[in-house]
């Protein structure tokens, strides 16, 4: 609403607009309004085109900005008498930034974009005036954001550290039960009463195979933990790479079999013994491997191929890559899947089982494929077309080890 009180424009313009003559002043006076607008109204809508520049008389505002869907908005900065809003969506002919939202009461000076952009034109000085103001509003944000962002980090950092230290003593309190059930287990399958009930015998067949799974799962949240906290330590031995590839492929023959899905092994004809710790070695093709079977349909291929290479600062190396016929990944994820706990798709959509397809898991196994990478001096990538349930593009695992 239009307010009748009377308000020396020319006295708040000189405030917002420090240095500019009185005749100009009083220029920029005659194509203003004044209005008043209560508590809680939006001055500015982020996301929206609109043609008001403000120059704020009274009160105070908070200006805030979207963060992202679901997650609320950040608090940018609160503004007081003599501050402009609006002024740069005018500029760049560009939708609000921000959202304004007046705090108290507030009476504001308006001006429509025309007349805002032919006052620009007649005087250079505001403009720069504008522009000033404006670097220095950037600068003050820059400040506020880095400032945020650091204490983020720490909170993520102490988090991270959290959870890690709970993943390492959930994982030791986990393993001296599990060792006990497995030994119990063990004791009561050689027992001559058991094996003569076929009934008994399948139930604790099923008792083994599900705590050797959990077992298996302690034991990797126990390397992560190492990897994290820089404690692996390597164990370096002459490694045939060849036996150990078609070693592992082996493993999970059986597994294979009952999927339809065929493992290919290609291996280079002369391959060099390298350095490496095996066990090490052999849990990251595990990983590999079983994460290739897990994202590959019923009647794919897995196939596994070594090359001599040369890493990027030319130290000779092999290369293994893990190649599928499976649902692919998209590029946003190539990075990610590498991280703890990640999971590319849908977690409530997987369902149970170490190979069976698109089967659950903690999300540690491709972190460990890095973190043996990493502990030799190598590296490990991915790389896909993109993720695709229908054509199947597949993905290529690259686990390179310098000899």
């Amino acid at each position: 609403m239009t307010d009748t009180q009377t308000l020396d424009k020319v006295s708040l313009l000189r405030l917002a607009f420090n240095g500019l003559a009185d005749s100009e002043l009083a220029e920029m006076a005659e194509l203003t309004d004044l209005r008043t607008y209560p508590p809680n109204h939006v001055l500015c809508r982020e996301g929206a085109y609109e043609e008001i520049f403000y120059i704020l008389a009274e009160g105070s505002a908070q200006i805030s900005k979207k963060i992202g869907e679901g997650e609320g908005e950040l608090i940018l900065r609160t503004v007081g008498k003599g501050d402009l809003i609006g002024e740069m969506a005018l500029i760049q002919n560009a939708p609000r930034a921000a959202t304004v939202r007046t705090l108290t009461e507030c009476r504001v000076l308006e001006m429509e974009k025309q007349d805002f952009e032919a006052t620009l034109q007649r005087s250079p000085r505001i403009a720069l005036d504008i522009i000033r103001i404006t670097l220095d509003r950037l600068r003050a944000n820059d400040r506020a954001m880095i400032a945020e962002l650091q204490k983020s980090n720490r909170v993520l950092r102490q988090l991270d550290r959290n959870k890690m230290e709970f993943i390492q003593v959930a994982a030791h309190e986990l393993r001296t039960p599990l060792t006990v059930l497995k030994g119990y287990a063990n004791l009561l399958c050689a027992s001559n009463e058991v094996k003569a009930n076929p009934a008994l015998v399948e139930v604790l067949d099923g008792i083994l195979k599900r705590t050797e799974r959990m077992h298996g799962v302690v034991n990797t949240m126990l390397d992560v933990s190492r990897i994290d906290n820089e404690t692996l330590k390597l164990t370096p031995a002459p490694v045939l790479l060849k036996q150990l590839i078609a070693d592992t492929l082996n493993e999970f023959a059986k597994a294979a079999s009952k999927r339809t899905l065929q493992l290919v092994y290609v291996p280079e004809a002369d391959q060099s013994i390298i350095q490496g710790d095996p066990t090490l070695i052999h849990k990251a093709l595990q990983q590999l491997i079983v994460n290739a079977i897990k994202y590959t349909p019923d009647g794919g291929t897995v196939t596994v191929s070594t090359h001599t290479v040369k890493m990027e600062d030319g130290r000779p190396a092999v290369e293994v890559r893990v190649t599928d016929t499976g649902i692919g990944l998209d590029k946003e994820h190539h990075e990610l899947v590498f991280e703890k706990f990640y999971q590319a798709g849908s977690v409530s959509i997987h369902s149970s089982g170490a190979t069976t397809f698109k089967g659950g898991g903690p999300g540690l196994g491709l972190a460990i494929v890095r973190g043996v990478a990493q502990a030799h001096g190598g590296k490990a990538w991915v790389e896909s077309r993109g993720h695709d349930e229908v054509n199947l593009p597949g993905c290529t695992f690259y686990l390179q080890l310098p000899i």
